[in-house]
């Protein structure tokens, strides 16, 4: 799947806007393949960012129905000895913060909430192994983010170094530590309680990491000032200029356009994509796409 343009590439893109056709090369490749470039001329990018953008949403599907057929696996191989049935809270909670505690690497998790509290909770495992150099990457189903206890739980863990994104529907509660455990934990029928499985390596183990990496890829980071900016957004001002950044236009163009200085628009370029996550102009546009701002 296609993440996005690369900074070269969209260098180009705007130098050949500018009128500069001369280079060739990766960067000429890449636009040509996007459909950025056809013939020698430069093409409005509205149609390659909603190609790029359906791309995220059906490899979405793909992820959710994978984590759909790695839920039968688990319940019609539960008593593999890769998998361990854990069936009370406190040992689910007790697996959970050993695997941080004895995690080498990297702490992999998806957070679609907690079954067993309304908002996401700091783990006291997680400073100490952070302090040890454990990297930790998280998705958070974005729900999570609308309330202000949710927020500042996630907002608490990014400011002692925890790497955060959110994705919308996040199919299921998994943690991996390192490449050596992970942890899949599920509300019971009746509620009130969760089952866990946890998982060593396996085929199984193997495809809950790249599921993780799948929807790690898809989804957007999140920076301190993400709840309280996406609550206001999009305003008429921002699909306006969204508008015209996906039809092409120069900077200088969108800035007599608007009527403002081409300061002013870098710098609600920039926001917008510290807002979404966006590295490039090109991710921003993708990323608005995905949620109807264009």
């Amino acid at each position: 799947m296609h993440e996005g343009l690369s900074p070269e590439a969209e260098k180009l893109y705007l130098a050949m806007l500018a009128g500069d056709n001369a280079e060739t090369g990766a960067a000429r490749e890449e636009l040509e393949r996007l459909g950025l470039i056809r013939n020698g001329e430069v093409r409005p990018p509205r149609s390659a960012l909603a190609a790029v953008a359906s791309g995220y949403e059906a490899a979405a599907i793909r992820a959710r129905e994978t984590a759909d057929v790695l839920a039968k696996a688990y319940a019609e191989h539960g008593s593999q000895d890769f998998v361990e049935v854990l069936k009370d809270a406190d040992e689910v909670i007790s697996a959970f913060e050993e695997m941080q505690s004895q995690a080498k690497t990297e702490i992999r998790a998806l957070d679609p909430g907690s079954y067993l509290s309304p908002q996401p909770q700091a783990s006291p495992a997680q400073p100490p192994a952070l302090a040890r150099g454990v990297g930790y990457r998280v998705v958070y189903d974005s729900s999570l983010l609308q309330t202000e206890p949710g927020f500042a739980s996630v907002r608490a863990s990014i400011a002692v170094g925890e790497q955060a994104r959110a994705f919308p529907g996040v199919p299921l509660k998994l943690v991996i530590a390192d490449s050596d455990r992970a942890l899949i934990a599920v509300p019971t029928v009746t509620g009130g309680n969760v089952v866990a499985l946890l998982i060593h390596p396996s085929v199984l183990l193997s495809a809950l990491i790249e599921l993780f990496e799948a929807f790690w890829r898809m989804a957007v980071s999140i920076t301190p000032g993400s709840q309280e900016d996406t609550h206001e957004e999009p305003t008429t001002a921002t699909r306006r200029l969204m508008a015209l950044l996906s039809a092409g236009l120069t900077d200088e163009s969108i800035a007599r356009e608007l009527g403002v200085s081409e300061r002013t628009v870098h710098r609600r370029v920039s926001r917008l994509q510290q807002l979404l996550g966006a590295q490039t102009r090109f991710q921003l546009g993708v990323q608005a796409s995905r949620r109807g701002w264009l």
